[in-house]
């Protein structure tokens, strides 16, 4: 398996997985207004951003979102020289600990330690396999609460 490099987020989000990516990737401007509406009711304070502020190629690549321009994560590892929080013998800390979102918390508490353990091309094995409908085989993004093709309520987080 070929690793993408601009999808490995210092966080431990994988990127590759992520709706914002998907709906930036396919143009899907629908989608990109949900996820912002749902951006805004979990994070005080933007109120003023767009979808253009919104999509993203990857943590890594040219085209980043508002949240991985200003990540104090990103901020944090970049600090000390490190690729990611799995380089880090403080993790978890207070940037993983206050995270904003839930499911990405949940998610990242997962995912360091088995990056960890497994090394990141296992890892990004892992997500890419984690994230598809268990009914349908259609590939599903982070956070999906059910399949966009067949309809299945899911968790996979």
């Amino acid at each position: 398996m070929k690793v993408e490099p601009r999808f490995l987020a210092h966080c431990g989000l994988y990127c590759g997985v992520c709706g914002v990516f998907y709906a930036t990737r396919d143009n899907n401007e629908k989608f990109l207004e949900r996820l912002l509406a749902m951006y805004q009711e979990k994070i005080p304070g933007l109120e003023g951003i767009s979808i253009e502020d919104l999509k993203c190629e990857g943590c890594l690549s040219d085209r980043v979102s508002l949240f991985c321009r200003s990540c104090s994560i990103k901020a944090c590892t970049q600090e000390k020289g490190y690729s990611g929080c799995h380089e880090c013998d403080d993790f978890p800390c207070d940037f993983i600990d206050n995270f904003p979102i839930p499911v990405g918390k949940k998610v990242i508490l997962r995912a360091i330690p088995y990056r960890q353990e497994h090394g990141t091309e296992k890892w990004v094995c892992n997500e890419e396999a984690r994230y598809v409908c268990p009914e349908c085989g259609n590939k599903i993004f982070r956070g999906a609460q059910r399949c966009n093709k067949c309809k299945t309520t899911i968790d996979l987080d």
